[in-house]
């Protein structure tokens, strides 16, 4: 593909195999006039979105060998606005599910929230203080299966309380997941998201946290919680750089779809750990 030093974040020819017919696809339906100019190798310009995912850079900071960054934030948002990314995503999602021997359709899901500082390009009235985590910037609500793969995501000011997102999540289930039946919650989640559950024809539990001290795992929910932790790892998402939610939502849709597509192929994540052999240079 190309005659560089591939980076970490590069993905594999097993792994663009997986993608490459969504955007074979995407490049044909485009007919429009000066389509035929596009010559942007498309897993270029998708190796340099989980460049940027992976390193947490300034689209403006992309290394010089990447086609030109505001190209390749012009692909990110068409991707996003036209539904590429989310389909690309969720075609990962229902064969992971299927190499676990799952049903493509899950029929359980489990609800939680995360909240996560802004970057000083965040509008100040896309940002909130949660109280409870003492946190001022925005919120992701996110619904996972039970594998903990991600079903809905919304992203809010961190002011949103976990039951206005979760009854927001539970309409977005009800609408693109209907053989969801079964959804389990922490006690941040008040009667009204079990009441309107229940008006959606979804079972809402909520897990009891256990009176022992001490870090306990809680029964179905520890999913979601491995879910942020995936999520971590990719350190655009260690906070909330995106200046628009839905960006933010995309972002989270990249790093799950990089941990799927290595799942799928048998590779491992890379870690930031200097590799042996590697010389060591001192502070």
């Amino acid at each position: 593909m190309t005659s560089r030093r591939p980076y970490r974040s590069d993905v594999s020819d097993a792994r663009w195999g997986l993608i490459e017919p969504v955007f074979i696809a995407w490049r044909a339906r485009r007919v429009s006039p000066g389509a035929a100019a596009r010559v942007h190798d498309l897993r270029k310009i998708v190796n340099a979105i989980l460049y940027v995912n992976r390193t947490g850079i300034p689209w403006e900071y992309l290394p010089h060998d990447f086609p030109p960054c505001k190209t390749v934030y012009d692909y990110y948002a068409k991707w996003e606005a036209d539904g590429t990314t989310q389909q690309v995503h969720d075609l990962l999602r229902d064969r992971t599910r299927q190499a676990h021997g799952r049903q493509a359709r899950p029929s359980a899901a489990v609800l939680d929230a995360q909240s996560v500082t802004t970057s000083c390009n965040v509008a100040e009235v896309d940002q909130g203080i949660d109280a409870a985590k003492k946190i001022k910037g925005r919120k992701r609500h996110l619904a996972t299966d039970t594998l903990g793969l991600l079903l809905a995501v919304i992203v809010t000011a961190a002011s949103v309380q976990d039951s206005a997102g979760g009854k927001r999540l539970l309409d977005e289930l009800a609408a693109d997941q209907p053989t969801v039946a079964k959804v389990w919650v922490d006690g941040g989640y008040n009667n009204t998201v079990i009441n309107h559950g229940a008006r959606l024809g979804t079972d809402v539990e909520v897990v009891k946290r256990p009176t022992a001290t001490g870090f306990q795992v809680l029964p179905k929910r520890w999913v979601v919680e491995r879910t942020f932790g995936w999520l971590m790892q990719h350190r655009r998402l260690a906070r909330d750089y995106e200046a628009l939610p839905q960006r933010s939502r995309t972002m989270i849709h990249w790093a799950m779809a990089n941990k799927m597509s290595r799942e799928l192929t048998g590779e491992s994540t890379p870690s930031w750990r200097i590799e042996s052999g590697e010389p060591v240079i001192a502070a």
